[in-house]
């Protein structure tokens, strides 16, 4: 994924990468954060900077597996919120998931983002459902 990432005009001007943040609750429980893991193998192809503190999950939401899509959307309200601006202020962000289903995780924590002056974000998942 780095190296396709890498090669790609499209994300030329990508400052750095952000993993899409998991409630310090979930974190714990689980142990690891799918998508930071993603980031840093990207970050050791493509030599971006990983910044897994920019922004963080303030709201502990439950699984989304068995959630309609509206169900999803409300989930997610207000789920993300930013850490330390000076971070990615005026930065191109490429904001990384594992899954991207309904893009309720990735629009909420990628508006999130936006809210802060002069940042881009470009959105990239491991896998999407076919349907």
């Amino acid at each position: 994924m780095g190296a396709l990432l890498a090669a790609s005009e499209r994300f030329a001007t990508i400052d750095a990468l952000v993993p899409v943040p998991l409630h310090p609750q979930a974190l714990s429980k689980r142990g690891y954060n799918q998508a930071a893991l993603i980031c840093e193998g990207i970050s050791q192809v493509w030599h971006k900077p990983v910044l897994t503190s920019a922004i963080t999950r303030t709201k502990h939401t439950s699984t989304q597996t068995k959630q309609s899509r509206a169900e999803r959307w409300h989930n997610m309200e207000n789920a993300f919120s930013i850490k330390d601006p000076s971070l990615i202020t005026g930065k191109h962000l490429l904001l990384i998931d594992d899954v991207i289903t309904t893009g309720a995780t990735i629009e909420a924590c990628g508006n999130t983002l936006l809210s802060v002056a002069g940042v881009n974000v470009s959105v990239a998942a491991a896998a999407y459902p076919l349907k």
